[in-house]
């Protein structure tokens, strides 16, 4: 009985493990967190080894696998809000300099690594649509749509399923699933980012800038900052609900309230939600650079409209960021 069971189990995890990244991103888009997914990814393996014997085979191993994830979505969030960026709770402040408004006890939407849904081993296809579905825009637009409607955008218009599959995995009409996705689509095209935000290969003006924002930040110098945005970009930063949106804005932001002076900070290079992204280490009074906050950059051209700036260091390690950097 023991081998047998042994011999299950091997099968199971030999068959179910490939899909492990994938799963890892849908459920990432059902919840906006990092932190979620993980738990409820180990959850889904969890559930579909214990019915393992009693799958039929009647689909696929990887349909069968996301309809236990969503399923175990969807009970997830019965109780839980929707977890926001800063721009989607209020406007901007008109005062960069004045007092930030912190909410610790928001739950915020988490960026997720590029690594963790796919790896250079991945179909160049799969990762650009992988990369495309986890923009931090799209994911913020996500949180909008009430769970159902969530579940079966994504289920449609990410993972193209029909829509009688959709009704089977959720236990509704056909016509339901269709109508849902009707209202959800409206819904999401309100909040959704343009079709001028897909993923695009970085520029030869990009990367100097990339050059160039790294030093800029590093020395502190406020006009190279400023030059180096959009004159209607935006700054964000939770668990901080203040933003500010602007060139100018985001220079006294970065001047008044960033506490690191010219040399105190080090950028390291990182990819996030399909977009470049930097951990920001601060050098701290022992003459240590430690994590201070990751950026997460969205791009106009040769110049950057958006940057979310978290400010949660327990992200770091994630992103394979090291605990110091060096000086």
């Amino acid at each position: 009985m023991a081998a047998t069971t042994t011999m299950a189990t091997d099968d199971f995890v030999a068959q179910a493990d490939p899909y492990r990244r994938e799963l890892l991103a849908h459920c990432y888009r059902m919840l906006g967190s990092l932190h979620d997914a993980e738990d409820l990814v180990q959850e889904t393996y969890l559930r579909a080894w214990r019915a393992y014997d009693r799958f039929e085979g009647r689909s696929s191993l990887r349909t069968w696998l996301y309809r236990i994830a969503t399923t175990t979505c969807l009970t997830a969030l019965e109780n839980r809000k929707r977890r926001p960026l800063p721009t989607g709770l209020g406007g901007p402040t008109d005062d960069p300099g004045g007092e930030l408004v912190e909410l610790p006890e928001v739950a915020w939407l988490e960026p997720i690594p590029d690594g963790m849904v796919a790896d250079e081993h991945t179909d160049p296809a799969a990762i650009v649509g992988a990369r495309e579905s986890t923009r931090l825009a799209f994911i913020a637009a996500l949180q909008h749509l009430p769970a159902r409607q969530r579940a079966v955008l994504i289920l449609r218009d990410v993972l193209k399923w029909k829509a009688a599959e959709v009704a089977d995995a959720l236990g509704i009409s056909t016509a339901a699933a269709n109508s849902v996705l009707q209202r959800a689509r409206a819904q999401l095209d309100q909040v959704r980012p343009s079709e001028d935000d897909t993923p695009q290969p970085l520029s030869a003006e990009q990367r100097q800038l990339l050059e160039r924002y790294v030093a800029a930040f590093e020395a502190k110098d406020i006009p190279a900052i400023v030059q180096m945005f959009t004159d209607d970009a935006v700054w964000e930063m939770p668990p901080i609900a203040t933003w500010v949106r602007g060139a100018e804005h985001i220079g006294r932001l970065v001047d008044l309230q960033c506490p690191a002076g010219p040399g105190e900070m080090r950028l390291l290079p990182a990819r996030a939600n399909g977009q470049v992204a930097f951990g920001v280490y601060r050098l701290e009074p022992d003459g240590v650079f430690r994590p201070f906050h990751l950026q997460v950059l969205d791009f106009d051209g040769a110049k950057v409209k958006h940057t979310v700036a978290f400010f949660d260091v327990s992200l770091f390690p994630k992103f394979g960021l090291p605990d110091t950097c060096p000086a």
